[in-house]
């Protein structure tokens, strides 16, 4: 397997984890992204990754469950048939051109894009549930490390205004803090 797909693995089983964690009335819960419940961080992956990765020479995510009636299924789907393009080699190997994002391999796009908002996304349904916030140190402290230089570019439509994170935060409170949540 490449490291992509062990990265998207990883992050996958940590939201999925979050996911089956949520009890049945929390689902409307107050997530920290403005104007969302839990349901919708769900939502927001289902919809915005299809549409993303509908790419010449990528076959189409379909996901049939309705997050509104069952987010850990839409959810399960989604993951299912991500985790299978990055375990095919030579799909995941191809290059793909995204109108706004440039060309890329394939694995290398779901990396940036996806695979980095399930693993932030993560700590949003969690601290809407009530579930632990902690991520791996490693991977949000590369996270941040890589998103500092863009850090103007990134405000506004996929981020807040930074947040002071406290005195010492480890680097699931800083990253997140970089990204605007209250922390």
């Amino acid at each position: 397997m490449s490291a992509a797909a062990d990265q998207f693995r990883v992050a996958a089983q940590g939201f999925t984890e979050r996911v089956d964690g949520v009890p049945p009335d929390r689902w409307g819960s107050p997530a920290p992204c403005p104007d969302w419940v839990a349901r919708d961080v769900v939502g927001h992956l289902v919809q915005w990754i299809p549409t993303f990765l509908a790419l010449d020479g990528v076959p189409p995510i379909e996901v049939t469950a309705e997050v509104a009636d069952d987010p850990a299924a839409a959810w399960g789907e989604l993951r299912d048939q991500l985790q299978a393009m990055l375990d095919d080699e030579a799909l995941a190997g191809s290059e793909v051109t995204h109108p706004q994002a440039g060309t890329h391999r394939l694995e290398d796009a779901i990396t940036q894009f996806v695979t980095a908002d399930v693993f932030m996304h993560t700590w949003d349904l969690a601290r809407a549930t009530g579930q632990p916030e902690q991520l791996d140190e490693a991977t949000a402290e590369a996270m941040l490390s890589g998103m500092l230089p863009a850090d103007e570019m990134i405000r506004g439509e996929h981020c807040g205004p930074k947040v002071e994170p406290p005195p010492g935060a480890d680097a699931t409170t800083r990253l997140m803090a970089f990204v605007g949540r209250q922390v």
